[in-house]
């Protein structure tokens, strides 16, 4: 008898805690696409993420690649293709290989950084400069696995004022990382009105966390978490990244009707 209430005491509770998980935020087959402009009206460019289900030295991975460059009138003065790579864990989310290759005006970067978390170290390999460099880590994000983990956090208990924070690991350095949630706002968008989570992402400056009033980040507020627009106050004028299509998203995409 005993038997049997436990039995169905661990059902009721497996049951009770599987309603409760949040479902993944994104799946294999995703694709986004923002267009970039500057000062709002003059096109400044665009960006691409995907990510698709491979394996990497007998793991299960996620491999996402971000595309980036200047198109129009900003190509003219300024040209700028950016090719990044981020193949991390798809329970965990902990990244163990990623490639940055980027060609920012003339300025040129080629690095790739494998994670080794036997050793608690990252391997740092700067292709053009043919140099080698090992740093000691901890639990780090690189740049496009951190987009991800991100999106897979539950924030639906996050009040204002809150944050969620990271350590992420950039050009051989570690660095302090947190989204500052700033409230929740309805937008305007092509594909009608979105309900999203605002945030302000800050990077740690020395010990101390200085907020960057200049970027702000609307992100979905529905299951797949996307940021659906983003824009940053420059010294002249500003710059900002919309939401132009997507394909594969891992759930539904909600407009709100009036």
């Amino acid at each position: 008898m005993n038997k049997k209430i436990l039995f169905i005491t661990l059902l009721f509770l497996t049951t009770i805690l599987s309603s409760q998980t949040k479902p993944q935020a994104f799946k294999d087959g995703e694709w986004l696409r923002y267009k970039m402009s500057y000062s709002g009206f003059l096109k400044a460019g665009s960006v691409e993420l995907s990510v698709k289900e491979e394996e990497l030295d007998g793991k299960k991975v996620f491999h996402s690649t971000a595309k980036g460059w200047t198109s129009g009138m900003v190509s003219w003065f300024f040209k700028v293709k950016d090719t990044y790579e981020s193949f991390f864990d798809q329970v965990t989310g902990k990244p163990y290989f990623f490639k940055r290759n980027i060609n920012e005006g003339g300025y040129k970067k080629k690095k790739e950084i494998r994670f080794n978390y036997s050793e608690n170290k990252a391997f740092v390999k700067d292709v053009l400069k043919k140099k080698d460099t090992s740093v000691s880590i901890s639990n780090v994000q690189d740049m496009i696995s951190a987009f991800y983990y991100l999106r897979n956090q539950n924030t639906d208990n996050l009040k204002k004022g809150e944050a969620i924070k990271i350590d992420m690991f950039f050009d051989e350095k570690t660095y302090p990382f947190k989204l500052k949630f700033l409230g929740r706002e309805t937008l305007k968008t092509k594909f009608g009105k979105v309900k999203t989570l605002k945030f302000r992402p800050i990077v740690q400056a020395g010990r101390v966390f200085k907020e960057q009033e200049s970027v702000t980040v609307w992100i979905t507020s529905d299951d797949n978490k996307i940021p659906i627009k983003m824009k940053a106050s420059l010294s002249v004028g500003s710059l900002s990244a919309e939401l132009e299509g997507y394909k594969g998203l891992a759930n539904s995409f909600k407009i709100v009707f009036d």
